[in-house]
């Protein structure tokens, strides 16, 4: 396998196994010249996110939460398409899949502290809304006669 350019960065220090990726080529869909039946420049990259060991515990077991939708016998697959060529196709997945994974072992974020409108505002707000009412209600064309 020709070599790709560098590990791809999950996140921290953790980079996605360049051993644990299963690769598949097949021809794109839609449409194209000549070239495009007899190139394979569809890709498919596989990764066995519940049998790997390059994840910390914690993020695989977040990562297996989070992804539960997409995995197919805990095989999360990406697949690109969208280039011309086959390298830059696979670049397109293994960057995909690397995004999918810092997302999905990303930490849940901090629960939010519910805060209290300071009373100030709320009495300036009620008090603009009474202001608003009374100018509305001089409009009415009652006395006009």
């Amino acid at each position: 396998m020709a070599y790709m350019s560098g590990p791809y960065l999950i996140r921290g220090s953790v980079s996605l196994p360049e051993a644990e990726l299963t690769w598949r080529f097949s021809r794109s869909s839609g449409p194209g010249g000549q070239h495009v039946n007899t190139s394979d420049s569809q890709v498919e990259l596989r990764f066995d996110l519940a049998a790997t060991e390059a994840l910390p515990p914690v993020w695989k077991e977040r990562a297996l939460q989070r992804l539960a939708g997409r995995l197919v016998d805990g095989v999360l697959s990406v697949r690109a398409s969208e280039h011309r060529s086959q390298w830059r196709n696979r670049e397109a997945a293994a960057v995909r899949l690397a995004a999918l994974l810092a997302e999905a072992t990303a930490p849940p974020p901090k629960p939010r502290r519910p805060t209290r409108i300071p009373r100030g505002i709320n009495e300036r707000r009620l008090r603009e809304k009474k202001q608003r009412a009374q100018t509305k209600r001089g409009r009415t064309g009652r006395d006009w006669g």
